[in-house]
This record gives C-alpha cells, sequence and structure tokens, in this order.
C-alpha cells in the first residue's frame, strides 16, 4: 500500500466517472519517487474493476507534467537498480492495457519516464506551455517506458532517433505538428479542453472503448512488449557504466558531463 507521503504526493479525485490523478510534487517538477510510481500504478491498475471510473485522466500540478526520475544525493545512481526499471515498466503495461481510455493532460515539461508515462495514454493533450523531452541520452542511460517503440509509432523513425540521440526537446505546437500528441490548447484554455474531452470520454459507450483502444494499440504497438525488455536489459547493463555515474553527478551539479564510454 502507498505510504503517507506517496498519498499526499499523487492527489485522487473521482466525479461523474472521470478519474484525475495529479502528480503533486511541484516543487521538484513532479519528479518521480519509487513511492510515486507504485501509487500511480496501483490506481491505475485498481481502476480496471472499478463501475464508477469511466476515464483516468493523468496530469501534474505546478509547471510541470513530470521531469522524470528522482535524482537526487551525491551519488544518485546509487539509487538506482533492476527494479527502477521494473516499476516503470508496470506503470506503462497499467496504462496501455486498461480497459479504459487513459488522458494525459501534459501541463509543462513532460521529460524522462515523465514523457514515457504521458506518451502510453490514448490520448495527449498539450498546453502550449508544455514540452516533450527524451533526456535519457543527457545522463549516459536510454529511452525507456516503451518510447523507443511508442515515439517511432507517433512521429517515425528520423524524428524518434532526433529525441532520443540528440535529446533535443519538442514544444507543444512541434509535438502536435509532428502527431505526437492528440490535441494542443492555448494555457488558458488548456484545463477546458481537458474537462470537455474527459467528459465525453466518460459518457461514451465504456465496452466499444475498450475494443477500439484494444484494437488500435494491437496494431501500431506491436513491439512494446519486447521495446519494454529491450530497454529493462539495455538500461541496466547502463546502469553499472561510468558514463551513467557521471551523467547522473552531473545533473545534480548542474554541470556538463564528461563521458568517456566506460
Amino acid at each position: 500500500m502507498p505510504d503517507q507521503t506517496s498519498e499526499q504526493d499523487l492527489l485522487v479525485d473521482l466525479a461523474d466517472g472521470v478519474l484525475r490523478l495529479t502528480l503533486n510534487r511541484p516543487r521538484v517538477y513532479n519528479a518521480l519517487s519509487p513511492a510515486l510510481v507504485e501509487a500511480l500504478t496501483a490506481e491505475i491498475e485498481g481502476a480496471t474493476a472499478r463501475d464508477d471510473v469511466r476515464v483516468v485522466v493523468v496530469t501534474g500540478a505546478g509547471a510541470a507534467f513530470s521531469t522524470g526520475a528522482e535524482l537526487a544525493g551525491e551519488d544518485p545512481i546509487a539509487g538506482f537498480d533492476i527494479t527502477s526499471m521494473d516499476r516503470a515498466n508496470r506503470l506503462v503495461r497499467a496504462v496501455v492495457g486498461l480497459d479504459k481510455p487513459v488522458l494525459a493532460a501534459v501541463n509543462g515539461v513532460a521529460a524522462g519516464v515523465g514523457c514515457s508515462l504521458a506518451l502510453a495514454a490514448d490520448l495527449v493533450v498539450a498546453s502550449s506551455q508544455a514540452s516533450f523531452l527524451l533526456a535519457f541520452a543527457r545522463i549516459g542511460f536510454m529511452p525507456d517506458g516503451g518510447t523507443s517503440a511508442s515515439v517511432a509509432a507517433s512521429i517515425g523513425r528520423a524524428r524518434a532517433m532526433r529525441m532520443a540521440l540528440l535529446a533535443d526537446p519538442l514544444s507543444a505546437q512541434e509535438a502536435s505538428d509532428a502527431g505526437l500528441v492528440s490535441h494542443l490548447a492555448p494555457a488558458e484554455e488548456f484545463p477546458a479542453l481537458v474537462d470537455t474531452l474527459a467528459a465525453r470520454l466518460a459518457a461514451g459507450p465504456p465496452l466499444a472503448m475498450a475494443a477500439t483502444k484494444k484494437a488500435v494499440n494491437a496494431a501500431t504497438l506491436t513491439e512494446l512488449d519486447a521495446a519494454l525488455e529491450r530497454e529493462r536489459l539495455g538500461q541496466s547493463t547502463l546502469m553499472r557504466t561510468a558514463d551513467a555515474a557521471e551523467g547522473m553527478r552531473a545533473f545534480t551539479e548542474k554541470r556538463r558531463p564528461a563521458f568517456r564510454g566506460e
């Protein structure tokens, strides 16, 4: 069960069939701690058996959607092991596998596994203040959370390679133009659009929506499970490298990393 801190870090609200899950760590830009990932996953998995939930909305409090995994301390890589990957993979599988629509309301930056979470959703609604960033290469890692499959499926190999290898962020407009998100709204209109779409989904035919989601995912995310396993293996290897340790230290120290290929 989530501890008290994780419950505070995740705001849960249910109204009119819409289960709204808000990442609530604005001081650290909704960085995903292990407890927060577990709490979020439990809510999404639990929605399967709830007749009072027709749609799930995931969003962030404050200026960010989520900047990804939490990196802290003098040696942040010490807190990372294969269980970090297992938690992220379980979360992505919960979002994709839920037999109800999941809407990501991306209010600000979505980076790292925060970007992976957003792009696993069925609809991605972006505020004009949002941006999308696969920042893994900046710290000596590879993309995970299924993004090696989901991003390419959405925007093609060339753009996926640009995001993954160069860690170039996409603005909300660029993400919309590329087909990475389903909806884009000015910041002042964003909350109303999210509410409107959530209400439409909640009022829709649940059996037909479940069948539609399953069919579209089966056709477009054929490589997701294989990608998650490849990412798990690759990331577990990279966790043991000096480059990853240097990248994570450099991130917390706010300096440019010096990668040596070790």
